[in-house]
């Protein structure tokens, strides 16, 4: 059952299977994996609470499933490769049995230094191979990983070790990001002078930089390795028990600590990794995502490791040494399937073509999308010049909240549409909703996202915080998961994600999804990148307010802007024309690569007197920039 879809029909019949007696069918997927109990129940729910619990009474480790069940016969195949950011350090690669007995090594590291089934450990970084048996480790003796991406402040990761109350922080002296040393250490420090639960830090020796260990809290990863053997039995978890807590950003601001538990999440992971992707046994699969953001949890480590599959991590960033070193690590490594997101895709297809051609892609078999809509050219470019027409491209629509993959075309079988998600995975069941909660049947549809039945990877709750859950996600929409994104649903019942739903501009009460004007404006040659929000205008309510980079400078800013306008209005209508455009050098944007549209928001309001914490974008001197530039 774990790799059941061949073709386009068994995608419908299996879709069609798992609509009509979901337990039935997810029953049968889990039998595939290891449990030290059967379940009692495959599913309890009730959405008003909301609660929702999978495979209730089973017993597992998912180590047990990523790891040990792998060992009779994988245990020479190579589980993790990773690339550093520097070309000329040397790659690892650990084998199923190597990184089995490093992360039974380190659970053991965890065990000596108090940490139980339960305990919250936060981990904060680098994408080296140790920050994947770290996750491994907690989840071997049932403590709870809480990962945040090492590009966090000191407050932004103090607030989220306070809020899961952790006892335990394991970082490194430092890390490496393209041209740049980070001081992780230095931040971790600042941090926990706030940070009342902690009771040690574990740091691993990366960068070499000097740094202040403080006694008694302070202890170095390979001194406390060095004592630990390398036999752990697995903790028996159930499989409602919480794995991992994820923050994820809140619209008040206070990040939302997402829960996912043991069994659900295990198993639609590595249904939807091998069949999503249509992993093949022996396959070098890569995923650019740093395992700081859900992406990276799922799909380098969990769903990966569960199929048995080879995965890599990569340490860098596209751009060094230069806008080649994608193309470079693929051909390397002979790279089979590459997962990354569209703004990588948009940056690199800036960049000269012959970064590109002279690498041999020809291992490339399929290639994947996530983190936000891509937008026509770019999948253009993508198609033609990385996948050379030959490779299909998996547009994968999910969230944090989600766990998994939610609407994505199956590799090879499911016929693709530029900027569309297409189908839903099996036992997903999406509904298009009006404004009034009405659910808009049929095909050629537009309306807010919702999912009207529970999957298994689902969070559970917001950590410490149900209410909270229950008000962002289930009072929206009567019985109903609300995505907060928007949708288009067109007449071949093809889903297109239109962008956040509080990124929909209503125009003269035309409601108008800033995805759809973005990848109109994203479309004229000139053009590279757009960010597109709504300001207050006394006749329409609100009007459009375009932020557009552009290849090169343009000759003439007012002849740019006319064809920009006249575009959107011949692709979308006059009504989605930009009442204002500014040209800007750069987008205030994450580490992670997610524009900040709030910033631009307020920019575009002229209202620049809290803008909220910058210190944690990418280039930070490019909001004051845009703020001059401001029309």
């Amino acid at each position: 059952m774990l790799t059941n879809i061949k073709d386009f029909q068994s995608y419908l019949d299996t879709y069609q299977e798992s609509i009509d007696n979901p337990e039935k069918f997810w029953g049968a997927v889990a039998e595939a994996f290891t449990w030290n109990k059967k379940w009692d129940s495959v599913l309890e729910w009730d959405f008003t609470k909301p609660e929702v619990k999978w495979f209730q009474g089973g017993k597992l480790n998912i180590t047990v499933n990523c790891l040990d069940r792998h060992l009779p016969e994988r245990a020479n195949q190579t589980a993790i490769i990773w690339e550093p950011n520097d070309p000329n350090e040397a790659v690892v690669k650990l084998t199923y049995q190597e990184l089995f007995d490093k992360v039974c090594q380190f659970a053991n590291v965890l065990k000596n230094n108090g940490i139980t089934k339960g305990d919250r450990v936060c981990i904060y970084m680098p994408m080296v191979p140790e920050l994947c048996i770290a996750l491994l480790a907690c989840a071997r003796i049932g403590a709870v990983h809480s990962v945040v991406f090492a590009g966090f402040s000191s407050s932004s990761l103090a607030d989220r070790i306070n809020d899961a109350s952790c006892k335990l922080v394991l970082t490194s002296d430092g890390g490496f990001r393209g041209g740049k040393t980070l001081a992780l250490k230095a931040i971790v420090d600042e941090a926990l002078l706030d940070c009342p639960s902690v009771e040690k830090s574990i740091v691993l020796k990366r960068t070499g930089e000097a740094v202040t260990m403080q006694p008694n809290r302070d202890l170095w990863w390979h001194d406390e390795v060095a004592k630990a053997d390398t036999h752990c039995e697995a903790e028996i978890m159930d499989a409602e028990d919480m794995l991992f807590i994820l923050y994820t950003s809140g619209s008040t601001g206070k990040p939302k600590g997402m829960v996912h538990t043991c069994g659900g999440y295990m198993i639609y992971t590595t249904y939807t990794f091998k069949n999503a992707f249509q992993y093949k046994e022996g396959e070098i699969y890569w995923c650019t995502a740093d395992i700081g953001w859900i992406t990276g949890h799922s799909y380098i480590v969990y769903g990966p490791l569960a199929a048995g599959a080879t995965s890599m991590m990569f340490e860098g960033v596209p751009s060094y040494p230069d806008m080649g070193r994608f193309w470079q690590v693929v051909e390397k490594h002979a790279v089979n399937i590459f997962y990354t997101a569209p703004t990588a895709i948009r940056a690199l297809e800036k960049a000269d073509i012959s970064y590109v051609e002279k690498y041999d892609l020809s291992s490339l078999r399929v290639l994947g999308t996530v983190g936000e809509p891509i937008n026509e050219e770019a999948w253009h470019w993508y198609d033609d010049h990385i996948g050379k027409g030959k490779c299909p491209i998996i547009d994968t629509w999910w969230q944090t909240e989600t766990g998994g993959f939610m609407i994505s075309p199956i590799a090879g079988i499911t016929p693709t549409k530029p900027t569309y998600a297409t189908l839903p995975m099996p036992g997903i069941q999406p509904a298009v909703m009006n404004e009034n909660g009405q659910e808009l049947a049929g095909n050629g549809v537009e309306g807010r996202l919702c999912i009207k039945f529970p999957w298994p990877s689902m969070a559970r709750t917001i950590y410490g915080n149900h209410e909270r859950f229950r008000n962002t996600y289930f009072s929206a929409f009567e019985n109903k998961y609300f995505t907060g994104d928007g949708c288009k649903k067109d007449e071949d019942g093809y889903y297109r994600i239109t962008g956040r739903v509080d990124d929909v501009i209503i125009v003269s009460g035309h409601n108008l999804g800033t995805a759809e004007i973005e990848n109109v404006i994203d479309e004229h040659k000139e053009v590279c990148e757009t960010a597109v929000v709504g300001f207050p205008h006394d006749v329409k309510g609100h009007a459009v307010y375009a932020y557009v980079t552009c290849y090169h400078t343009p000759d003439n800013e007012e002849d740019l802007r006319q064809e920009i306008i006249t575009l959107v209005a011949k692709t979308i209508g006059p009504i989605a024309k930009p009442e204002k455009i500014q040209f800007v050098s750069g987008l205030p944007k994450t580490r992670s690569g997610k524009i900040m549209r709030r910033i631009l928001r307020k920019i575009a309001e002229k209202d620049t007197s809290n803008l909220g914490d910058t210190s944690t974008l990418l280039d930070p001197g490019v909001v004051e920039t845009i703020i001059e530039g401001a029309l």
